[in-house]
């Protein structure tokens, strides 16, 4: 009987030796973001309400315009451009894109600099943020 007493005794220090090997393993870094805030996430968002909210809607501040995401991008910055409607492979009139994990925001592009600038750069914001709808 001693001498299971003395191996139950060993493998309780076992594990509690094993508790203190795991719990030093642990950093006191917070937590990475979350996926959401990556860049590829982020875009998606930003480029479903533009759809939505600009394009399908009927919007007219949009109407000689059109949407092209390039969310499949091999160099990291997903990005969506705002092109002229009849003539879409001509140069984007407005590039939105993001990068890195928790995304960074670029906006760039003369349609910036006309009056309906300030609403994309809101709109983009509230989308990448996670906020959802029209302005």
């Amino acid at each position: 009987m001693p001498s299971m007493k003395r191996r139950h005794f060993a493998a309780l220090g076992c594990v509690a030796a094993s508790l203190v090997l795991v719990g030093g393993c642990q950093s006191n870094r917070p937590a990475s973001a979350p996926a959401s805030s990556a860049a590829l996430p982020t875009m998606e968002r930003v480029a479903l309400g533009a759809n939505g909210c600009w394009f399908k809607s009927g919007d007219p501040a949009f109407k000689a315009y059109r949407l092209a995401p390039e969310l499949n991008s091999f160099s990291g910055r997903p990005r969506i451009l705002l092109v002229p409607r009849k003539s879409p492979e001509s140069r984007p009139l407005a590039v939105i894109q993001a990068e890195g994990h928790p995304a960074r925001l670029q906006a760039f592009g003369p349609l910036l600099s006309e009056p309906v600038g300030t609403r994309i750069a809101s709109d983009v914001r509230r989308w990448a943020a996670g906020g959802q709808g029209c302005s």
